[in-house]
């Protein structure tokens, strides 16, 4: 069963896509945000039943950016130093156009998030077996908003965009919040940086729990991502003839021996 399905994407991976970025403006108060602030930057991924929402301005936020802001949602993350202002929210807004979504798929193109908000405009990225699906597309949302197109490019035999095959919710699953906690802190804390920040004794010193048990829901946390990454990944590398570690010689080596 499993060839089967690995057949089945295969196949579909190597389809002809067309791959169109266009920019629309409609009454939406993280696109006025983006208005009133010319220099943010605002990509939302929308979730279930809210939206996250990464912020980044390269100049020192104002006192007017900072209360709309607050206006937004829950803050998960802020900083802010030499290379600017980079906050996190999680926001319950009614801010995706659904109808723009929908249209996108009664026209049958993808949606790919995130969502840019910059300078009033939103920018969306959508992709499409068909290049008439895109035409078609566009002359429906222009009878009624302001849209500008802003490119179009074939992706004839080439793979899928990678944001396609690995949904959040499923890069995730399973992973319980003090793990997910434990994953957090050791990427911010610099853990997989190349030479590494800081260590685990270190990491499990600003926490409640034991080295050990901080360690162990490390552990978990990056068994799990991994174990749930894995079938992306083999779509990822389904159609690619690579063998940068020389994989395929090994084996065929110990073949040999045998």
């Amino acid at each position: 069963m499993t060839g089967s399905v690995n057949h089945v994407w295969t196949e579909v991976v190597r389809m002809s896509l067309y791959e169109a970025s266009i920019r629309v403006k409609h009454e939406c108060p993280y696109r006025e945000i983006s208005e009133r602030h010319p220099d943010l930057t605002i990509r939302e991924w929308p979730l279930s039943d809210c939206q996250v929402l990464e912020i980044t301005s390269e100049a020192t936020p104002t006192d007017e950016l900072l209360e709309d802001i607050s206006q937004i949602g829950t803050i998960l993350h802020e900083t802010e130093d030499d290379d600017g202002y980079h906050v996190v929210t999680q926001s319950c807004l009614c801010s995706l156009d659904a109808s723009i979504i929908d249209r996108f798929e009664n026209h049958n193109c993808l949606y790919q998030s995130p969502t840019i908000y910059r300078q009033g405009w939103e920018h969306y990225t959508v992709v499409a077996f068909d290049d008439a699906d895109i035409r078609e597309l566009l002359g429906d949302l222009r009878a009624d908003r302001d849209i500008e197109l802003l490119s179009k490019t074939s992706i004839s035999d080439t793979q899928i965009p990678h944001s396609m095959l690995a949904p959040a919710s499923h890069l995730f699953e399973n992973i319980t919040d003090r793990q997910l906690a434990a994953l957090q802190l050791a990427l911010e804390r610099g853990y997989y940086k190349q030479p590494r920040k800081t260590s685990l004794r270190e990491l499990a010193d600003q926490t409640a729990v034991a080295r050990s048990t901080y360690e162990e829901h490390l552990r978990k946390a990056e068994n799990k991502l991994l174990t749930n990454a894995g079938q992306f990944l083999r779509l990822v590398t389904a159609t690619s003839t690579a063998d940068p570690l020389g994989v395929g010689g090994q084996q065929r080596r110990e073949q040999t021996a045998d």
